[in-house]
Formats: C-alpha cells, sequence, structure tokens
C-alpha cells in the first residue's frame, strides 16, 4: 500500500492493491513519511473503509479531533457489538462513538456529570443496545482508569439505536421530515448554507436526529438548570432566538413543547454549526 495523505503522526490515508482509500491506525504511521510511500503494514493497528466521501472526511476530520486510543478502543466496542449481537451498522457509528465517548471523558475529567433522562426507557426498550453501552463502559475504564456512569451506558446505547440498519421506514420517514423542517427554519433564519462535510454538521444532524425521535415518542427532557440555559442566551443570544422559532413551530405542529435543557442543547448545537460557517 501506499500513502496518499498524512493526518498526523499516527494515520494516514493509503489505496490498498484494489486502488481503495482506507484510513490506516497506528502508532507512528505518518512520522517522517511522505506522499507516495509504502506503508509500513508492521505498524497498523487499525484499518477503516469509508462508505462514501462525505463519511471518508468526516472520519479524516475526527482523527484530528480526538486522541487515537480513543478512536480505537471505541472501533473495538463497535466490533464487539457486531460480533456479540449480530448488529447490522451505518458507517456513521465510527465517527459518532468515538466523538460522544470522547466528550465524556473530558467531561468527566472535569467533575461534569451529564444526565440521562431517558435511562430507564432506554434500559426497557433497548435492552441490546443498553447491554452494548454496559459492554463500552467495561472497555472504558479498562483502557482510561474513568468509571463512566449508567447514563453514559444509555448514551452510548442510543448511538447504537441510531446506527442500526433496519429502522421501520414510516419511522425514518418521519424522523426526516422533522429533522428537514428544523434544518430549514436554522437556514431560513440566518440565511446560510451548512457545511455538510463538516463534523460541527455531523454533531449537529446526529443531535437532530434524537431529538426529532423524542418528539415522536412525545418524551421530553425534564426541566433543567436555567441558570446555564441563562449563560448560553447571554453568550447565543441570536442562536436562542432562532431556537424559539422553532419551539414555536413544534408547539403548532406536534403539541410538543421544548423544555430548558431541550432548547439548551439546540441552541449550543445550532451555534456550533452557524459559526463554523463564519
Amino acid at each position: 500500500m501506499k500513502i496518499v495523505r498524512i493526518l498526523n503522526n499516527n494515520s494516514i490515508v493509503a489505496k490498498d492493491e484494489n486502488q481503495q482509500e482506507l484510513v490506516l491506525l497506528g502508532s507512528g504511521l505518518g512520522f517522517n513519511k511522505v506522499r507516495g510511500d509504502f506503508v509500513d503494514e508492521t505498524k497498523i493497528e487499525k484499518k477503516f473503509a469509508p462508505a462514501d466521501d462525505k463519511i471518508a472526511n468526516q472520519f479524516m476530520e475526527m482523527v484530528n479531533d480526538i486522541s487515537m486510543d480513543c478512536i480505537l478502543f471505541s472501533q473495538q466496542i463497535i466490533e464487539d457489538a457486531k460480533a456479540n449481537y449480530g448488529k447490522k451498522l451505518a458507517d456513521t457509528i465510527y465517527i459518532s462513538l468515538p466523538d460522544h465517548i470522547s466528550n465524556a471523558l473530558e467531561n468527566a475529567k472535569k467533575g461534569i456529570l451529564i444526565r440521562n433522562p431517558l435511562l430507564h426507557d432506554i434500559k426497557r426498550f433497548y435492552k441490546d443496545e443498553y447491554a452494548i453501552g454496559e459492554s463500552a463502559l467495561r472497555v472504558i475504564k479498562e483502557k482510561t482508569g474513568i468509571i463512566l456512569p449508567a447514563d453514559e451506558a444509555a448514551y452510548i446505547a442510543l448511538h447504537f439505536v441510531n446506527a442500526e440498519i433496519g429502522q421501520t421506514e414510516d419511522k425514518a420517514i418521519e424522523v426526516t421530515k422533522i429533522m428537514q423542517d428544523i434544518s430549514n427554519i436554522v437556514k431560513n433564519f440566518f440565511q446560510v448554507e451548512y457545511d455538510e462535510e463538516s463534523l460541527n454538521y455531523y454533531r449537529y444532524v446526529t443531535h437532530l436526529k434524537f431529538f426529532a425521535q423524542r418528539i415522536i415518542n412525545h418524551t421530553n427532557y425534564p426541566e433543567g438548570d436555567n441558570e446555564l440555559l441563562d449563560l448560553v442566551i447571554k453568550k447565543h443570544s441570536r442562536e436562542y432566538e432562532c431556537v424559539l422559532e422553532i419551539t414555536d413551530f413544534l408547539e403548532d405542529k406536534f403539541g410538543y413543547t421544548l423544555g430548558s435543557d431541550e432548547r439548551l442543547y439546540l441552541t449550543v448545537h445550532i451555534a456550533r454549526v452557524i459559526n463554523a460557517n463564519h
């Protein structure tokens, strides 16, 4: 295999004998290498063959944003889930899971606990996926020494639910329509086009998927920390105005009322995806 692109010292893009592009991870793989060099295959720890260019670009962006260790043990969690539960998963899980776990670990180091108000429902309705989440916490503890709470097992479970291939068509269509409606409100409000190749856009869309599923199921977050919401409003007042417009739309169309936590998280995600375009 020959190197096509060097992402950093530990990750490269290469072409195999069939001219397929692969993202390769391994300690020192890119160190002192240039495009066209042969890959030292003894250093390869993980290969990733993205299904399309969009996922490939998002994965390559993530590699520069998240530690290689986190990406590697996240992939171990995914492969274990496939082997133990026979799950067919979209390639997006290779981005959403390490991205989430990396954020969870950073929060844990800072002593921040993000509660999961859907914990008990997830344990009830997604037993296999919650078991995957519990297994993931054991892997994370083994690899990092950090003990994450059961709330995180539920969050990880939701990433697997979201990535599973074969959801009912009607539900997938309904979720997609809600995402499209919200996305259009944001686009029209700010008069912008999204950078659909960016990691921030992927995070935003992932949030909208979970959000849309809660709307369909009429599941609300309980009221949260209003002081934190007030701080977010001061920092992102324009984005919060957009969230209020979304709030009115969802109330009128679905009878769904956004609590303070829902408004907070949506404001933060909109701020990230909009500001990334400026």
